[in-house]
């Protein structure tokens, strides 16, 4: 039995405020919706208990929450449980629909109808399905629903006013008689939904209501089905509206052979616009240039002015300053990394390409315990770790997210420290170290996904993906999921940076920082036949990955020495930045395991490799 406990609200809505919560499948357009109901300037963060980001809002008297897209209301994963948890809370659901899949989205739909919640339709994308040669007769769809329905095309702008009018009169769906004769052999008080999801099989709202042995899925999804078909038919037409070619295109990237070649270009580019413009030349600018160069310089000085050559002039502006790095490393480093992320994803988004990557990935990442979403964050990884971490919660399920954090910490090095990496390994000038260091990263990889998928307990999910018509981006709407989603992290990368660099601060002037590299350094000599000197190295990369990784350059090491340097500096979480984001997104417990194991891990390897290889 799951352990999980039911949280009924989100945080409290003012005295008096109506909660307003939107629901809908992936790729139906809710975001326009939401943006269109509560402006810009929204508040995005974690839902209580996971990594699930959710939007909130306010549009007149209703407070406005958002909720993931899913299929389904339930628990069979992260996304569906959060929907779950914000819906039973809900006094009117306004329930997104794609005109041009409306017998897959009306599932959905009559679930919702079934919870006897108030409930809107705004039924967009009615643009497309005349594309895609369908009909809908609205008129009849709303009879036949018993709840207002509204046509729209929401990125075009049509249909939302219309929509904010019809908040009014949402209206409960008039009963099932079939669904009715069960809901009436569910035991307890609960609420209409509760029984609902009680029949359906929901464990976690069949413990809290004390119901065992009521569920009847399959003879409510069996109702619903036919329901759905029935509805179809009656008020959808289908012509033959030819093969667009977008059509063709869609089919063609699914295609084994053009569709792997279409995801290492679209993988290459992600990997060109984040790794290398971003990383490395946007952030040379900002975080070399700007900040480094021109405002931490100015905030020395101002600070020396008014504050003693002391241990507090060292924590506000020192070499970890919370004044001087802090600042550097959220404006000048993370931002213009996490904008050009959010950017691309935004993009791959609207086009409908994201879903056909995933598609494409799945089988091979589903051997280590993941499927085809995780590709996104491992690509990204290859930029930046730390923003490649924020990205796990693409992920359906929470072992997803640790095997996918496990395995950027200890296997993937960001592009700052892969230059470094690349220079050290071509100054050996011996090919076999190039091969034993990528040979030994893919099998800690495959090793550690393996292994994981193993020990964590559950399973991962299926790749449920719905697959969107493939179309032009509206940059409106691509710019204002950027400008949302990076004000979000900036709310929440702040304070943790701030307590991060205070830490790291203390530790220096106390001392306890080079007490940490005297304590390192016998194991570094005698475990892994390196310098002593290589213990700073090793520390440094806990600030910087690219400071540790270039910490090993001036060193006289052997090739086989820089091998095994190499390993071990990749495979232990790095970056004070890396640090920070995998406590904030696994927890304490969680991150403190990750942290350590990868320590242990790291040296492990690095010494049997010390010895496998002569160095």
């Amino acid at each position: 039995m799951t352990t999980e406990t039911l949280i009924p609200s989100t945080p409290s809505p003012a005295v008096g405020d109506r909660k307003l919560v939107l629901v809908g499948n992936p790729n139906v357009g809710k975001s326009v919706f939401f943006n269109a109901l509560t402006g810009l300037y929204v508040d995005v963060s974690n839902y209580p208990g996971t990594t699930i980001d959710v939007s909130r809002g306010r549009h007149g008297a209703f407070a406005v929450m958002d909720t993931p897209g899913v299929y389904g209301v339930g628990s069979f994963n992260d996304e569906e449980r959060v929907a779950r948890d914000i819906v039973l809370a809900a006094d009117v659901i306004l329930n997104v629909v794609s005109a041009a899949t409306l017998e897959r989205d009306l599932f959905l739909t009559l679930q919702l109808a079934d919870m006897g919640i108030p409930l809107v339709i705004a039924l967009n994308q009615m643009d497309e399905a005349e594309r895609h040669g369908v009909t809908i007769d609205v008129a009849a769809l709303a009879e036949r629903l018993g709840v207002p329905v509204v046509p729209c095309v929401a990125i075009a702008g049509l249909g939302l006013e219309e929509v904010k009018a019809a908040l009014d009169t949402a209206r409960v769906a008039p009963d099932d008689p079939a669904l009715a004769a069960l809901l009436a052999t569910v035991p307890g008080d609960g609420s209409r939904a509760e029984r609902l999801l009680v029949l359906e099989g929901d464990e976690v709202v069949s413990e809290r209501l004390g119901v065992h042995d009521a569920a009847q899925r399959d003879a409510v999804y069996g109702t619903r089905r036919d329901r759905v078909n029935a509805i179809a038919e009656a008020v959808s037409r289908h012509r033959d509206a030819g093969v667009q070619l977008s059509v063709t295109i869609g089919r063609w990237l699914l295609n084994p052979w053009l569709g792997a070649l279409s995801a290492l270009v679209v993988m290459a580019a992600l990997y060109f616009v984040i790794g290398d413009v971003v990383a490395q030349r946007v952030v040379g600018v900002t975080e070399g240039e700007w900040m480094a160069g021109k405002y931490e310089p100015w905030m020395r000085g101002a600070v020396a002015a008014v504050v003693p050559d002391n241990w507090l002039r060292e924590i506000l502006v020192g070499e970890f300053g919370v004044l001087t790095m802090t600042v550097t490393y959220i404006f000048g480093l993370l931002l213009p990394l996490v904008v050009g992320f959010y950017l691309f994803l935004a993009f791959l988004e609207d086009t409908g390409y994201l879903p056909r990557l995933a598609v494409l990935m799945d089988r091979g990442l589903s051997a280590i315990g993941l499927n085809g979403r995780a590709v996104i964050p491992l690509i990204i990884g290859f930029g930046c770790v730390t923003m490649a971490t924020i990205t796990t919660r693409l992920l359906g399920t929470q072992r997803e997210k640790t095997i996918a954090t496990a395995i950027l910490g200890l296997t993937i090095p960001c592009s700052a420290q892969l230059g470094v990496i690349l220079g050290l390994l071509a100054k050996t000038g011996a090919a076999w170290t190039w091969a034993v260091y990528g040979a030994t990263m893919f099998v800690v990889l495959v090793a550690v996904g393996t292994i994981l998928d193993r020990l964590l307990p559950g399973k991962s999910s299926s790749l449920l993906i719905d697959l969107p018509p493939l179309r032009l981006p509206q940059w409106r709407n691509v710019l204002r999921k950027t400008w949302t989603k990076s004000v979000a992290f900036l709310q929440e990368a702040i304070p943790l940076f701030v307590l991060a660099a205070l830490l790291v601060g203390v530790m220096k002037v106390t001392g306890a920082l080079a007490n940490v590299t005297t304590w390192l350094a016998p194991l570094v000599v005698g475990l892994l036949h390196l310098p002593r000197e290589a213990a700073s190295a090793f520390i440094m990369g806990l600030i910087r990955r690219d400071f540790g990784a270039a910490g090993l350059t001036d060193m006289a090491l052997a090739p086989a020495q820089i091998v095994v340097a190499l390993v071990v500096i990749t495979l232990f979480v790095p970056c004070i930045a890396s640090v920070v984001v995998i406590y904030k997104e696994r927890g304490w417990k969680e991150g403190t395991l990750l942290w350590v194991g990868s320590w242990v891990l790291a040296f492990a390897i690095g010494g049997v490799l010390a010895r496998l290889i002569g160095a």
